[in-house]
Formats: structure tokens, sequence, C-alpha cells
């Protein structure tokens, strides 16, 4: 019986994985994050054994069992794939698990809408004048970057919205299965990049550039941005992916993909949250085959670099090694040291944007430290940190609540109010307007409530680290989640 969608789906190990494969006599490689194996949804059906001479098209992760084949684009959970080889084994066809009509009818709705938007942009060579593409270029911080750069990665101009588009193809067939609209904002001197994706963020899963990268190729650049991966190949003609969701998070639905590489260079941005996510992102991908770029003044981002006539491929060929042994000396330590001189700023954490005082107290937030708040019932601990972690939130640092004393539509409707700014139920007409900005944050619940077994929540928070990068967990409160008979136990 597959677990109701309401629980959480049950763990398995890689062991159980392995075994299972065995038993069923289904052959398999070893790889760097998943398991490779031939596709159950591909070539012969019934209940004939899995051919080890067929393509090994179907990868299953490592860490939560989950699957996808890369011939079909089929997916779903551990308890999928088993369902679906019984049925194998009983001469049916197996069934790629549906996904639900609302959700395919929004996928169908936002190809339509990339359509339209992509034949109405122009290659940024053919916009009526010289000046016009200078000043765009300019505006972009690519004058650097040629045409045909552009060109290759299919890069297009959408005059109306005065945003760059980059497409997602699809690798299987080269159709359009979406884009991303990339507009700037200038506050005074300052520059902001507003993104804007066609399907909805969360089931934007791009690795733009994808279709350029070829069965040899071994070595990659992960960059965090599209632009990033413009610039690194046009300087070092290096394989070069972008990430959907830049630093905040790595889908491990896109690493089935990534497997094909023996050395991952991640170059994410030219920040100290950058150097962060790099690391998390490596033990998804497996220490062993990556690098990282230390962020520092003479090392910015891929397009800074380009722009400033650095030599992008000196600076490649610097990257570290992600692994490090149980036991190092200084010498290892010594280039991360230094980063964390030049960036002292952003050692001490994500700075609260509502909360100066607090900056002065906590320095900001920071990965690896627990803050515990304290105070009488009423005295607004929720509605204080509802808005604490929604003020991170926004800034990008993926949060997961567990809210055992109020129940998580409560929890959204206090946190939606204080996004907004303003009493929506005053004003319903603006609500799904700001729902759907709402809706984009890296914000995911846990559909805990009241008292629980503290492993089936550690479980939970580990599960929701790997799947979605959480940085960030807030409990609201301990004494709800442990019951009250805990409480002579020492906590």
């Amino acid at each position: 019986v597959l677990p109701s969608p309401d629980g959480p789906a049950p763990s398995v190990s890689i062991t159980e994985i392995r075994q299972y494969l065995r038993a069923q006599d289904i052959p398999f490689h070893d790889g760097y994050s998943c398991l490779h194996t031939p596709s159950l949804f591909v070539g012969d059906r019934g209940d004939q054994p899995l051919s080890a001479n067929a393509p090994f098209t179907l990868f299953i992760d490592k860490t939560t069992g989950s699957f996808l084949c890369t011939a079909t684009l089929a997916e779903g959970t551990w308890q999928d794939f088993q369902a679906n080889v019984e049925m194998r084994l009983r001469g049916i066809s197996p069934i790629p698990p549906a996904k639900s009509e609302e959700m395919e009818e929004e996928m169908r709705q936002a190809r339509e809408d990339a359509r339209c938007i992509w034949e109405r942009a122009l290659p940024l060579w053919e916009l009526l004048d010289e000046k016009e593409t200078q000043e765009t270029k300019a505006l972009f911080g690519i004058s650097q970057v040629t045409n045909a750069t552009l060109k290759r990665f299919g890069v297009r101009y959408l005059r109306t919205a005065r945003s760059l588009v980059f497409p997602w193809f699809s690798p299987q067939d080269a159709t359009l299965k979406g884009l991303k609209l990339v507009r700037v904002e200038k506050n005074g001197s300052t520059i902001t990049y507003v993104e804007e994706t066609l399907p909805r963020f969360d089931s934007y899963r791009n690795l733009f550039g994808l279709p350029l990268i070829g069965r040899r190729d071994t070595e990659l650049v992960l960059t965090g941005w599209e632009l990033d991966a413009l610039a690194l190949h046009q300087a070092a003609g290096v394989a070069s992916l972008a990430l959907p969701r830049g630093t905040s998070y790595l889908p491990p639905t896109l690493l089935p993909y990534l497997e094909q590489f023996k050395r991952i260079t991640l170059w994410l941005g030219e920040d100290l949250r950058s150097w962060e996510a790099a690391k998390l992102f490596a033990r998804k991908l497996s220490l062993k085959r990556c690098s990282l770029v230390r962020p520092g003044n003479l090392q910015p981002r891929p397009l800074e670099a380009l722009n400033q006539g650095l030599n992008v491929t000196k600076i490649l060929r610097s990257a570290l090694l992600a692994s490090h042994k149980s036991i190092v000396s200084f010498r290892q330590l010594r280039e991360e040291v230094f980063g964390e001189l030049v960036n002292t700023e952003q050692v001490s954490g994500v700075k609260w944007t509502r909360f100066p005082e607090l900056n002065k107290l906590l320095k900001g937030h920071r990965r690896g430290e627990l803050t515990i708040f304290t105070g009488p019932t009423g005295s607004g601990k929720t509605t204080f940190i509802s808005e604490y972690a929604l003020d991170l939130c926004m800034q990008g640092v993926c949060t997961l609540w567990g809210s055992f004393e109020i129940n998580n539509v409560r929890l959204a409707k206090i946190m939606l109010t204080q996004f907004a700014g303003r009493r929506l139920e005053d004003q319903l007409e603006l609500y799904d307007e700001w729902a759907d900005r709402f809706e984009e944050l890296p914000l995911y619940f846990m559909t805990f409530h009241g008292q629980q077994n503290i492993k089936t929540v550690i479980d939970t928070m580990q599960h929701a680290v790997y799947m979605y990068d959480i940085t960030h967990v807030v409990v609201d409160n301990l004494q709800f989640m442990m019951g009250h008979e805990h409480l002579s136990v020492d906590r």
C-alpha cells in the first residue's frame, strides 16, 4: 500500500535499496549520488528480466530512494518504484506515477505562456539599432559577452518587459518547457536583479545549458546564475550549467543529470553565502568529485571576472577540493581563514532588515547556532518569531517551520499578513496577488501538531534539509513538542 500523501514517506537505506535490486535481478551501477539501472518504462515490457545491455537511464537517489527516468521523465518515490517492479513481474506494463490533473493543467498553461513570450522575444543583436543593443547589454553588465555566446545559449530579450529571457529546453526533444525572465531594478546606486519563471519557482527545474552538454563531457562548472554560465563558457570554454534557484536550492531531481561528470567545480557567486551553499551542495553531489571556488576580491563571480579581464581558467585551477580528511593542517585551512578575514561582515551571518537591534545582539543568522526565545504565554513569541523568520526567508534563507502549538493555517495567515504589511481581511481583492508572491518564498511547514516522537521530528528535519536545502529550522514550541511527561527528564 502506498503511503498516504499526508504522512511522510517511509525512509529507506541504501543497503535496503541494493538488497532489493539484487533480489529482483535488476542490474545497477553505483553512481555518485544515485544508483543507475535500466528503465522500467522503456523498451521490452512484461515479465522479462531487465537487460544489463539496455541503457541505464533510471536513477535512484541514494538518500531518499526516489527515482527519475531521464528517457521518459517518469519519477516517483521508492514505494512507486517497487510497485512498478511488481507490476512488471505480473506482466503488466509499468505506469509512471501520475501528477494531479491540476498540476498537469498548470504545467501545460505555463508552457503555452512561455511559448508566447519566447516568440515575442528577440535575439539581442536584432534590436532596432546598435545603440539600443549596447545600452541593454550595459544595463545587465554583459557588454563583454559576445553575440555568439548569447546565440549558443539561446538568450533573448523581451523589449516590453525590459527583461532577458533564458529558455528551458527539454534535454530529450529540445521542446520549450519554460523560461526565466530577468530584469534590472535600480535604486540609487544599488542594482537588483528580479527573476520570474514559467512555470512557477517550485516546478521550475531547469539546469540552464543542459542541452549543450555532450555525452563525453566529464568535467563541469556549476554556477548559481545564468549569466555566469555564459561568462564561463566564453572565457574558459568549459561545460557550465546554472542552477534554477541560485545558491538557495539544489533540487534532488536534478542530481541524475549531473551523474556523468567525474569532476564538478562549484563557483556559485562572490559572497560567503555562496561559499556555504557550495559546501552544502557538494555533500549532495558527493564530496570526492567536487571542488569549490572560494569567493574573494580576486575571485569574484564568473561574469565579474570576465568583465574585469581576470584569468578565469587560472581561478578554476585554484579551486579547493571539497573533501577534507579527518585531520587537516593549517596549510589546508589557510585559504578559508583568509576568506573569513576578507568577508568579516558576512561571516557574522544574514542580517535582519526589520530588526536592527537584533543584529547588535545576535550579529545575524548563522548556520549551526541554536537560539532559544522564552517568555510567558501570550507575550508574543510566535508573532515575533514568525516575523523574524520571514525577514530571513525573504532574503533567500530556506526555512522550515515546526508549529506544534498553533496549526499551519493560522501560522500562514499571520505570516502572510506580516509579509503584505496590511490587513488582508479588509482588502480581499488583493489576496491572490500577495498569496502568489508569498508562495515563491523558500518556506516549508512540518505537518505535526501537539506532542510528537522526537525521533520522527528529527528524521523529518533531516529529510527536509536534503530535499530543500533548509538552513533555518524553527520549533514553536519545545514544550508542546515534548509533551508534559518529559518535564522531569533532562531535555
